[in-house]
Formats: C-alpha cells, structure tokens, sequence
C-alpha cells in the first residue's frame, strides 16, 4: 500500500519540455511510483492535484545562512521558508572574519564549528562552499575539497578588499581580520585560482568538480563612483546605488577574472549572480577568447524580478545592484536561450531592523545589503 497518492498532476522533469498529467505514489517519504492513472484503491490517502504543477525539489545553490544571524537560528527560520517553496537543497557561501562566525584563523576550524552548530538545525538538505580569506588559508584548499567534500572555492568577493559589503569603507582588513602583511586582492585571487588549477592536475577524477566562484565587482570603481553619486546629492534610491556600483564595474571584474583563470591553466570559473547585460557580454567575450575555460554563469530570481523601479525600495539593497528594466530583460533573454547554467536567489536574509536605518528608512546608502528569496525560487521564476 501507498502511504499517499496524489493524482492529476502536471510533472516538471528536468531536460524535457512537456509536462504529462500523472499521479504521485508516496511510500515512507520517497516517490515509488509516477504513472498516469494509479490505482486509489493502492492508497491510503488520496489528493487531487487539480492539474497543478509538481516540480522536484529544487537546489538553491547560492546562499549565505548565517550571515545577519548566527546560523543555528539562520537554518531554522531560512530553511523553513526554503522548504515552503519547494527548495529542498541549500548550499551556502561562507568564510572567516565578521559575520557568520565572527572569528578568523585556519578554514578547517572554522568550518569544523560550523558544522557542528549546523547539525540537526536545518529542514532541508544543506552543504557549503568556503571562501579563502587570508594567505594562509590557500593551502587549506586541498583539505576543504578533498576531505569535507566542498571543491567549489568562494564566494570570492573581489571588491572586499577596498569597499565594504553595504557601501564605502576604510576598515576592509579589520573587518576580515586579516593577518599582519596580508592583502585581500589580485594577488590573492591569483594565487586562489593556481591552487586550484594544481589540484585540478593532480586530482584528474575530480577536476571537473574542482572550480573557482566569483563575484564580481571592481572596488576602485565601486569607490570612486559612491564617491561621485553621492555628491551629486540625488535621491537616495535603487536607481542611485546601481549607478555607484555601475555595471562596467562588473564587466571590468569579469574580464580579470578570464585573464586570472587563463594564467593560471585553470579549467572551470564560476560568474555569480550576474546583473546587467555589460556584465553578461563580458562572460560572453571570455566564453569567446579563452575556449580552454568553462565559465559557468549564474543570475540570481532578484535580478530576473525587480529593477530600479520596483517598489520594495531600500528593501532591494543587494549587491551587484537591482538594475533598471533593460538589463532585467536581456537576463531573460539569456536565461530562456540557455546561455545561463543556474537560477539561485543568493539569499541573505536581514530582518528589518538591522537592514534599514531607523532614523532613516529610506536612505540606500544607510540600509544593509542583502534579502532573502529561497522561498520564491520556483514559484517567482514560474
């Protein structure tokens, strides 16, 4: 006997373009059977579906839980709502430094305690991908990939070094806690994407698996133009913090990212949560010039939903900016065509009190980036 039957349901499979009206047979908690007319008499509970939709459970594999919070409290709330929307995967981005855990030193560490506050926290099912801070955390790669089974390296955010995550800031290797002599930068990067390469070398059975993710900003850029746009003294909107963090900046970021890649003979990078149609043309040129290098290219349901117009106003503070509703379209476009691999939500929820300034609620600049979205991955996207 079936524990449930759910029938007259339209089932979303991957890699196929129809949608059969089929039934569902639960038994302890794992589809047995998907079939059109099963039997009701083979169930102990029967549902009509009514013709809705029924997806899998999908895979949000860009997150930050824990980031405003400390994540045992993050994965209960964020993974409740996760789940509620049919995402039944979560895979985080963390590092050292402020935030998250809020300590430095060695990323087994780290993640060894992260780890153990994480267990029995989440809904749903949930891994990490781990970012290298400082120099010496680099040679900790192997172990991360290799041992704790995390080989996607990142989020490596490449304007921490020079700006801060809500806006200008002169206090970037404190807020890392960086170590003495250490600079988080190009150099840094650099010596990111050869380790990788190396391991891709000598571990051939997981090269393919081995890569390298990156958000990509350019930080004498973001600096200078916040500098500029605020000065100007326009409204203190969605539109004026997409404009000091202008799309070139992006574009210029991606660009280093393929010479980077390409110098160091590494195989597959990873441009995250892309927001503007510069930024896209730019992973397409290094799609065009280095052919040796996989780029894998991710936008997020924020940017494919809201522009600079939205309503949600300082709300939408995220970083790459909202952009306005010519780059929303040109995503579509490439999002339809399959020029991009993944739609994730880059969810990194603030509650409000800490997301906007109290005194006041409406100034971009004074509001912390970031908001969540697993909940709408499916059916915002739909």
């Amino acid at each position: 006997m079936l524990d449930t039957l759910i029938k007259n349901v339209r089932v979303v499979r991957p890699d196929a373009v129809d949608i059969p009206l089929c039934d569902l047979g639960i038994k302890d908690g794992v589809f047995v059977s998907i079939a059109p007319h099963l039997d009701q008499a083979t169930a102990n509970t029967v549902i009509d579906g009514q013709g809705m939709l029924a997806f899998p459970g999908a895979i949000d594999s860009h997150t930050h839980i824990g980031i405003y919070q400390h994540p045992s409290v993050d994965a209960l709330t964020e993974t409740a709502a996760a789940v509620s929307g049919g995402v039944t995967t979560l895979l985080s981005y963390v590092r050292t430094g402020s935030l998250y855990l809020n300590r430095p030193g060695p990323c087994v560490d780290f993640l060894s305690e992260l780890l153990q506050v994480s267990q029995g926290r989440f809904y749903c099912d949930y891994g990490y991908h781990v970012s290298p801070i400082s120099g010496d955390q680099i040679a900790e790669i192997e172990c991360i990939a290799c041992d704790y089974g995390a080989p996607n390296i990142g989020e490596i955010f490449m304007f921490y070094g020079l700006h801060g995550l809500h806006g200008r800031s002169d206090t970037q290797a404190q807020w890392l806690m960086l170590n003495e002599g250490d600079h988080y930068d190009l150099a840094h990067f650099d010596f990111i994407c050869r380790e990788a390469a190396r391991l891709q070398h000598i571990y051939p059975e997981r090269a393919d698996l081995i890569q390298v993710s990156f958000h990509c900003e350019t930080p004498e850029i973001l600096r200078a133009y916040e500098t500029k746009i605020r000065s100007e003294q326009r409204s203190p909107d969605l539109a004026a913090y997409s404009a000091a963090r202008p799309p070139h900046s992006e574009a210029i970021a991606i660009s280093i990212v393929g010479a980077l890649a390409h110098a160091a003979g590494l195989k597959q990078v990873n441009i995250l949560h892309i927001s503007s149609r510069e930024a896209m043309e730019a992973a397409l040129r290094c799609r065009a010039v280095y052919p040796e290098i996989n780029f894998g290219l991710e936008v997020t349901v924020g940017h494919l939903l809201l522009d600079t117009n939205c309503p949600m106003g300082v709300l939408a503070k995220v970083n790459p900016p909202i952009r306005p509703r010519e780059d929303v379209e040109y995503l579509w476009e490439k999002m339809l065509d399959g020029t991009v691999q993944w739609v994730v939500t880059d969810h990194a929820n603030c509650p409000r009190d800490l997301k906007v300034a109290s005194t006041d609620p409406d100034n971009i600049w004074l509001a912390k980036a970031g908001f969540g979205g697993s909940e709408y991955l499916l059916p915002a996207l739909f």
